[in-house]
C-alpha cells in the first residue's frame, strides 16, 4: 500500500433531473462551472496532484475548458452509473495505490476546509468516516399520497460528502458488495460488516440535484460576493499612416495611434484595469510589444483574455468607465458605436458602459495634438471572497 492520499471527484452523471443543455456539473453557477467551483473548493486543502477526477469521455471538451489553469492530472473515465464510476476510478488507481481515498460528489460545490479537516482528523485514527447532519424535520412514510407512519427521527442524520476511507477496504467494498440499493460508499463499506465512523457536516454543504437546488445556490453566493476595482491607463502617440481605432471601431481621421498591435488605446487601458482586478500584471507582460505575433493585432483580443482570466478567477465584470484624452478626433459623434461596441466585447448591458472625452485645454502632449490618452476603471464582482 502506498502513501498518501487520492482525491477522486464523481462527474460522470448527466444530472438529467437539474434539466439544461449540459450536465449539471458543467453548468453555469454565477459565472462558473458547478465542477470548477467545487475543485476550487477542494484546491484549498489539497495540492493539484492528488485530486482526480472522474468523467464521462464524452464530456472531455467540456471537461478541459472547465478545469483550464488549474493544474490538475489527467481526469479518469467513468461508467454509466455512480457506482461504476468510483469503482473505475479505484482500478485505476489500484496499480500504484495510495493510503486513502476521498470521494467526493462534483455537484457539492460548498465544501468547506473545516470539514475537510474534519475528515482527516478522524480518517487519522479511522478506516473509513463519512459527514452527517442530524434530520431536523418530522419524518413520514408515504403510500398513495398520504402518510402510512411516522418515523422516529432520533438518532438519524442524512449523509454528505466527501467521504474518506483507506484506500485497500473501500476497493474491496466495491468489488466484493453485490450490486443494490447503494446510494454512497459508505454504505457499502458498511455492508461489508466495517465501522462506518462519522463527523458532524454541514448544512451548506447540500447537493445541486433540482432547478431549486440552483436557485438556493445562487442565494448563498450572493452572500459571499465581493467587489474589486481595477484601473488602467494608456498613451499612444499619433502616427500617419495608419487607421484609427477606438474601442474596436475605425474612426474616420487623418492619423491613426502608433503601436506594435492596433494601437487602440482605449481598448488597452481596459485591459490593464480588468487584469488589474485579479493583480495579473499588465498588456505587455501577457502580449509583449516585442512578439511579432501581435504586429497590427486587433485588441479585441486582449480584451477577452483579460475576461478569460478574470472568469478563471471567479469574477464577474460588473461596469466599466473610459475616459478619452485628446484634442482631436471629436469623439461625440462615434460615442454610441464605441459603446455598442464595448457592451458586445464585454458582454455588458449598455447601461453598464461608460465612455466619456476630454481635452487638456491645450496642455501637454495631448494639447499639442501628439497623441490621445485613456484612463479606465472597471468594477468586478466576485461571487466567493477574494480570487483565486
Amino acid at each position: 500500500m502506498g502513501t498518501g492520499r487520492v482525491v477522486l471527484v464523481v462527474a460522470a452523471g448527466r444530472g438529467e433531473r437539474v434539466g439544461g443543455d449540459v450536465p449539471k456539473q458543467y453548468r453555469m453557477l454565477a459565472g462558473q462551472p458547478v465542477l470548477r467551483r467545487t475543485l476550487q473548493a477542494l484546491l484549498q486543502r489539497f495540492a493539484p496532484g492528488e485530486v482526480r477526477v472522474v468523467i464521462d469521455p464524452a464530456h472531455r471538451p467540456l471537461y478541459e475548458k472547465t478545469v483550464c489553469g488549474l493544474g490538475l492530472p489527467e481526469p479518469l473515465a467513468g461508467g454509466p452509473s455512480r457506482r461504476e464510476s468510483v469503482r473505475a476510478g479505484l482500478e485505476a488507481l489500484a496499480g500504484d495505490p495510495p493510503q486513502d481515498v476521498w470521494v467526493h460528489d462534483a455537484v457539492r460545490p460548498f465544501v468547506s476546509t473545516a470539514l475537510l479537516d474534519r475528515l482527516a482528523e478522524a480518517l487519522a485514527t479511522r478506516a473509513a468516516v463519512v459527514p452527517v447532519v442530524a434530520v431536523a424535520d418530522s419524518l413520514v412514510r408515504r403510500s398513495d399520497g398520504a402518510v402510512e407512519r411516522y418515523v422516529p427521527r432520533a438518532g438519524l442524520a442524512r449523509v454528505q460528502t466527501p467521504q474518506a476511507f483507506r484506500f485497500d477496504l473501500l476497493l474491496r467494498a466495491h468489488r466484493t458488495v453485490p450490486c443494490g440499493d447503494f446510494t454512497d460508499d459508505g454504505s457499502m463499506v458498511w455492508a461489508c460488516g466495517e465501522e462506518v465512523a462519522t463527523v458532524e457536516g454541514e448544512e451548506e454543504n447540500f447537493k445541486l440535484t433540482t432547478p431549486s437546488d440552483f436557485a438556493r445556490a445562487e442565494r448563498v453566493l450572493a452572500t459571499r460576493r465581493t467587489v474589486r476595482t481595477g484601473f488602467g491607463f494608456d498613451v499612444h502617440a499619433f502616427a500617419g499612416d495608419r487607421p484609427l481605432v477606438l474601442c474596436g471601431v475605425g474612426i474616420p481621421h487623418q492619423r491613426g495611434l502608433a503601436g506594435h498591435s492596433d494601437a487602440d488605446v482605449a481598448l488597452h487601458a481596459l485591459t490593464d484595469a480588468i487584469l488589474a482586478t485579479v493583480a495579473a500584471g499588465d498588456i505587455g507582460v501577457h502580449f509583449p510589444p516585442s512578439d511579432p505575433r501581435w504586429r497590427d493585432a486587433d485588441s479585441a483580443q486582449f480584451l477577452r483574455y483579460a475576461l478569460e482570466m478574470l472568469a478563471l478567477a471567479g469574477g464577474r465584470l460588473e461596469h466599466l468607465d473610459l475616459t478619452l484624452v485628446c484634442e482631436e478626433p471629436q469623439i461625440a459623434p462615434h460615442r454610441d458605436a464605441m459603446r455598442q461596441r464595448l457592451a458586445e466585447l464585454t458582454g455588458l448591458p449598455l447601461a453598464r458602459v461608460s465612455l466619456k472625452a476630454t481635452t487638456t485645454e491645450g496642455l501637454g502632449f495631448t494639447g499639442r495634438r501628439e497623441g490621445m490618452a485613456a484612463y479606465a476603471l472597471v468594477t468586478a464582482g466576485f461571487a466567493e471572497g477574494e480570487p483565486t
